[in-house]
C-alpha cells in the first residue's frame, strides 16, 4: 500500500508535461566502474560543452510505466524486458551496459520516492524515462570513456489528445526514419528526430501520424509513428518483423502473446501497402492499430495514400483493438489475472 498522500495532478494532464519530485542518477567511469545510485532533487545537469554526447549522439533511453493496482500498491509492467532492451541500445551505440540489478534499483528507488505521483484515475499512469549519455569531455569520434544513467518521471494520462479513439495516418514514401543495418531497432533520439519533419508534414495534411515505410522500396510497412503496427486482414493478425529497422516493442510482445493466448492467428512477416490497400477495397481489412508503452493500443481509422483516403475497417475502433485495449489495461492494473508473470510490485 502506499505510504504517501497522492499529489495534486491536474485533471487535464498531457503527456509528458508534469514532472515528479525526485530522479535517481548513477555515473561510470572505466577505470572506477559504476557509482552507487543517488536519490537528488529533480534538477539542471550540469556538463561540460564538449561532452560527447552533444557532439556524437550517444544517448538512449528507455519508456516504461509504474501503475496503482486494485489494492492501492504501485506496480511496474515487464521492467526485466526493458532493462534488457536498455542493454541492447547500449549495445549498438557502443556504450557501457546498465546492469539489469542497477537499472532496476534506480527505477525502483524513484517509484518509492515519487510513489505520491502515481494517478490512479482511469488509463493514467506514471510514465518513466530512464536514459544514459556520455558526458565525458572530449572531441574525437570514439565510444566514451565516462557516462550518467539517470531516471525521470512524469504522471501522465493519454498519449494522444483523442484518447483511444481512431487516428488517421499517411503513408510515408519520400523520407526515412531508419535503414537495414541503421539505428532502427535502438532506442536513440535520433530515431525520433530522423521522423520530426515527416511527421509535422503529415499533421498539416491533416494527418495525427506517420505510417513509416521501409527505406529501399517504400513499399513495406514498419512503424506508425513511434509505435509497432499490427492490421487484421480477414481472420488474421500481421505486423512486421521486429528487429533491424524497427524496435522490438514491449506492448508488441505483450499483444503477440494475448493473441496466442486467445488461439487468434498472428503472422510476423512484411507487409506490403499494396496488400493493405488491395483488401481494403475487396472489405477485408477490418483492423489497424499501433502498439507502444505511451498509447498502450492506438486504432488507425484512415490512411492516406497518394492522395487518397482508405478507410479502416468501419472507421471506428475495432473489436480486436478494443479488447487488447482492455486486456492490457486490466493486467496493468491488477484486476485481472497476470498469467505470464508481466506485473512487478514496488509498493
Amino acid at each position: 500500500m502506499r505510504t504517501q498522500p497522492k499529489k495534486p495532478i491536474p485533471a487535464d494532464l498531457k503527456f509528458g508535461t508534469v514532472f515528479t519530485e525526485h530522479m535517481v542518477s548513477a555515473r561510470f567511469d572505466v577505470d572506477l566502474g559504476w557509482s552507487a545510485p543517488e536519490l537528488s532533487a529533480y534538477q539542471k545537469l550540469s556538463l561540460e560543452p564538449s561532452a560527447s554526447v552533444l557532439h556524437y549522439g550517444q544517448a538512449i533511453f528507455e519508456g516504461m510505466k509504474a501503475f496503482e493496482v486494485a489494492d492501492g500498491g504501485i506496480a511496474l509492467f515487464r521492467p526485466d524486458r526493458h532493462a534488457k532492451r536498455f542493454q541492447g541500445s547500449a549495445d549498438r551505440t557502443c556504450m557501457v551496459q546498465v546492469p539489469e540489478k542497477l537499472f532496476l534499483e534506480c527505477v525502483e528507488r524513484l517509484v518509492r520516492a515519487d510513489e505520491g505521483y502515481v494517478p490512479d484515475a482511469p488509463d493514467t499512469s506514471l510514465y518513466l524515462r530512464p536514459t544514459l549519455i556520455a558526458t565525458e569531455p572530449f572531441l574525437g569520434v570514439r565510444p566514451a570513456r565516462q557516462y550518467l544513467f539517470f531516471v525521470i518521471a512524469c504522471p501522465v494520462g493519454a498519449y494522444y489528445a483523442e484518447g483511444f479513439q481512431p487516428i488517421s495516418i499517411w503513408v510515408e514514401e519520400e523520407y526515412v526514419r531508419a535503414a537495414q543495418g541503421g539505428l532502427g531497432a535502438a532506442k536513440v533520439g535520433a530515431n525520433y528526430v530522423a521522423s520530426l519533419l515527416a511527421a509535422e508534414r503529415a499533421k498539416e495534411a491533416g494527418y495525427a501520424q506517420v505510417l513509416w515505410t521501409d527505406a529501399v522500396e517504400h513499399r513495406y510497412l514498419e512503424e506508425v509513428g513511434t509505435m509497432n503496427v499490427f492490421v487484421r486482414i480477414g481472420n488474421r493478425v500481421i505486423t512486421p518483423p521486429a528487429g533491424g529497422t524497427t524496435l522490438a516493442g514491449v506492448t508488441r510482445d505483450s499483444v503477440l502473446r494475448l493473441l496466442r493466448d486467445w488461439k487468434i492467428e498472428a503472422e510476423e512477416r512484411p507487409i506490403a501497402v499494396d496488400e493493405l490497400v488491395q483488401a481494403g477495397r475487396r472489405g477485408e481489412l477490418h483492423e489497424m492499430f499501433g502498439t507502444g508503452t505511451g498509447a498502450v493500443i492506438s486504432p488507425v481509422g484512415k490512411l492516406g495514400f497518394r492522395g487518397e483516403s482508405l478507410a479502416i475497417g468501419d472507421g471506428r475502433a475495432g473489436e480486436l483493438s478494443q479488447r487488447l485495449f482492455v486486456a492490457l489495461r486490466d493486467i496493468q492494473r491488477g484486476t485481472a489475472p497476470d498469467p505470464h508473470g508481466w506485473l512487478h510490485r514496488v509498493v
